[in-house]
């Protein structure tokens, strides 16, 4: 998936942004902060897993969602979404 289609995305975005300002967080969780039903939110996981921006964990029937470490472009995006709301702080 190249960059235009993760950013084209207004829900792939808010899924990012999400995660970026929490570092890890269950299915539920994701879609209540980003207000997108579940099978939309799922989708979006799937599709950002596919990459390998971010990585899923399970325990039993729950499933965690965290950027992957040890992806460059998943610490790029993070950093980004860091950049704007530590700007938006400063105003």
């Amino acid at each position: 998936m190249a960059v235009e289609e993760i950013f084209s995305s207004k829900g792939r975005v808010k899924v990012l942004k999400a995660l970026a300002e929490t570092g890890e967080m269950n299915i539920s969780e994701i879609t209540r902060r980003t207000k997108l039903n579940h099978t939309t939110t799922s989708m979006h996981l799937e599709q950002l897993c596919k990459i390998g921006v971010i990585e899923e964990k399970r325990f039993g029937r729950v499933r965690i969602f965290r950027f992957k470490k040890d992806d460059p472009r998943g610490w790029a995006i993070r950093t980004l979404f860091d950049s704007f709301s530590k700007r938006g702080q400063k105003a």
